[in-house]
């Protein structure tokens, strides 16, 4: 057994910078005068992006099929029948537009998750577009100017813990490269059309933890990472049983885009035998460094590179406190894989902590007095299913309210005893005065985050938790730009 408990995660280093709590208060108003997504300044702020001109199209098709994970076969909902669906590659100042097509019997849009474009843009309905109906289109339409590795997906409901998404990576011509091979690498948990929907499991959950048996996805043990256990986890759409093989020459160098696509899952991520040097997190650049084990939230990113040996070497994401593994192999000569259960070693050891990843200096805010501050209070249980911000389940009438060119910080504390990713729309931060820039925070229990940010992308902005239930349930607000 490798289980991993509350304990050793918390041990596990996720030091977050700023622990210390500042003055101020959170400020919630409803009567502003509002920047809203049809406003002139969208346009406007969108015309100071740097572009190439170069526009690139895409067409995504969200639709009901049926999906071979590598045996289990599964029906779900898809963009274009397959899972993931097909990555988006531009390069930065791109401009990309995609066509939706919805197929579903649902409503439903496009979240372009890390990339910092128009709000009108952000595919977040209510409240940055009508969602699209069934039958009907959508075109999003932006300059794609923040650079790394990021992702599409829903913003509807429990559509995320389908089928539906896909890496989207926006490639810099300054990155220093030198690498041979370039591996995007989605992790995922997965229980649609295994006897049970989504939805059903949320239905379950807001019944509270007793009454959820294993049958329905949850187990019998409290899982501080995650309400849900699910009956297979996944590395780009396939079971341990039937991999995904990444294939190069030993010696060659690798760059390996992780990315985590999971409702409710947070995944320890090892390559046997070999040494992960961390470049990137959240698609921003950090001082080079090493560790033998990555720890990666919902919705988070790392890139990373790798010195590849000679043989063929198990790819694992260890499910966080479930027990349970997600498999690819990396062949760069002959033998036999290893055993689909197999562990390398390489997972016991400690996951780097934020406090040690440091931004290089071209990606780091400037040092600022914030203008603002925000205390988001992560509060709610498991036993009654009652997730929310400051002891509230989301309102839409409500907003955190900031200006524009104006630094902010929020805070965010978890009053909670699991630990939640937060993840801001729109925008990027820096984890206190030092740390590094990203877009998505694990707040363990009992810690406190400070993000900072610079308020340069107008509208109306989503603030949630990535774990799908959470969110779906309250763990949610909006941060409010007025005129």
């Amino acid at each position: 057994m490798n289980t991993i408990d509350r304990r050793t995660f918390v041990r596990a280093g996720l030091a977050l910078a700023g622990t210390g709590l500042l003055a101020g208060c959170t400020s919630l108003g409803t009567g502003a005068s509002l920047i809203l997504p049809t406003s002139p300044r969208i346009g406007e702020a969108e015309a100071r992006r740097r572009t190439t001109g170069r526009t690139h199209e895409f067409r995504f098709t969200a639709q009901a099929a049926q999906v071979d994970l590598g045996g289990p076969q599964v029906n779900t909902w898809t963009y274009d029948g397959s899972v993931p669906g097909r990555e988006v590659r531009v390069r930065v100042g791109d401009v990309i537009q995609a066509e939706l097509a919805n197929r579903l019997p649902a409503d439903t849009t496009i979240h372009w998750h890390g990339l910092a474009l128009r709000n009108d843009m952000d595919g977040a309905p209510p409240l940055t577009q009508d969602p699209v109906a069934p039958g009907g289109s959508f075109t999003y339409r932006f300059i794609a100017d923040t650079p790394g590795t990021h992702w599409l997906h829903p913003h509807s409901g429990t559509q995320l813990d389908r089928g539906l998404y896909a890496p989207v990576i926006v490639e810099n011509p300054a990155d220093p490269g030198g690498y041979d091979h370039d591996w995007t690498v989605v992790l995922d948990d997965w229980i649609d059309g295994t006897g049970t929907t989504p939805d059903e499991v949320l239905t379950r959950l807001r019944q509270g933890a007793g009454g959820m048996g294993s049958r329905h996805g949850m187990g019998g043990s409290f899982a501080p990472g995650g309400n849900v256990r699910y009956p297979y986890y996944l590395i780009n759409g396939r079971v341990p049983a039937a991999p995904v093989t990444f294939t190069a020459r030993p010696r060659q160098r690798a760059r390996i885009r992780f990315l985590n696509a999971a409702s409710d899952t947070a995944f320890r991520i090892a390559l046997g035998s070999h040494r992960l040097r961390i470049t990137h997190t959240d698609g921003f650049a950090v001082r080079p460094v090493d560790t033998d084990t990555l720890l990666i939230g919902m919705g988070e990113r790392y890139d990373v590179t790798v010195t590849l040996g000679d043989g063929v070497f198990p790819l694992v994401a260890l499910a966080e406190s479930k027990d349970a593994t997600a498999l690819a192999l990396v062949r760069t000569g002959g033998g036999t894989p290893p055993p689909s259960s197999f562990r390398p070693p390489e997972l016991n050891g400690e996951p780097l902590g934020y406090d040690r990843l440091v931004p290089v200096e071209e990606v780091q805010l400037p040092v600022k007095t914030p203008d603002v501050e925000h205390r988001l209070d992560l509060t709610g249980g498991m036993m009654s299913y009652d997730w929310g911000i400051n002891g509230l389940p989301f309102d839409p009438a409500r907003r955190l309210l900031i200006r524009e060119d104006r630094r902010v910080r929020i805070i965010i504390r978890n009053r909670t005893m699991m630990w939640h990713p937060l993840h801001i729309h729109g925008h990027t931060f820096q984890l206190g005065d030092t740390g590094p820039r990203k877009d998505t925070v694990i707040v363990l229990p009992g810690r406190t985050a400070s993000c900072d940010l610079a308020a340069d992308n107008p509208g109306q902005w989503m603030i949630h938790c990535h774990n799908t239930y959470h969110h779906e349930t309250g763990m949610a607000t909006i941060l409010g730009y007025q005129t």
